[in-house]
């Protein structure tokens, strides 16, 4: 989702909060609690499973899926990864906005100047996993990312994106 004017783009960067995360969370959660039912059932001789050594690599994995769900719960809370891409002509400054996990630095805030981008660039890499990512490439500093590792996006869309932000900033693409 982005605003566009003639002088202001904003664009929203969904971060962690996707659906695919919250079923994740979901379906490992309750996993993780009935693994622990049926290890500590055989605990108690409810004849399931001996409960060694089985009902107690059940409560192990139980456990065990319990943080990660936990983890990926967090997430989703502080909603990691999230944040927005503002290019601003009047002010001829790039503000990058991230969400970090808690902490000191909590919030991550990058500012360029339009001044010292040198190009946008598109990555390609075919194969199994073909990863297609947009860069904005700024003087004296490594490639900053636009896109998120895990978006697909077909040839169509990243050419689109990159044309449509190339002439916004007035910067040329480059192809890698």
């Amino acid at each position: 989702m982005s605003w566009r004017s003639e002088q202001i783009w904003i664009e929203l960067i969904p971060g962690s909060r996707r659906g695919s995360n919250f079923v994740w969370a979901f379906i490992l959660f309750f996993g993780s609690l009935e693994f622990i039912l049926v290890g500590t059932a055989s605990y108690f001789s409810q004849n399931l499973i001996a409960f060694f050594p089985q009902g107690m690599v059940m409560i192990f994995y139980g456990i065990s899926g319990l943080f990660i769900s936990l983890y990926l719960s967090s997430m989703l809370f502080w909603n990691v990864g999230g944040g927005y891409n503002q290019f601003d002509k009047t002010r001829g400054v790039i503000c990058i906005f991230r969400w970090v996990f808690p902490g000191r630095n909590r919030r991550l805030l990058l500012r360029f100047f339009m001044k010292d981008i040198r190009s946008i660039r598109i990555e390609v890499k075919e194969g199994f996993y073909t990863r297609r990512l947009l860069y904005m490439d700024i003087r004296g500093q490594k490639a900053i990312p636009l896109t998120r590792t895990d978006e697909v996006l077909t040839p169509v869309e990243i050419e689109k994106k990159a044309a449509e932000l190339a002439s916004f900033l007035c910067v040329p693409i480059e192809v890698l």
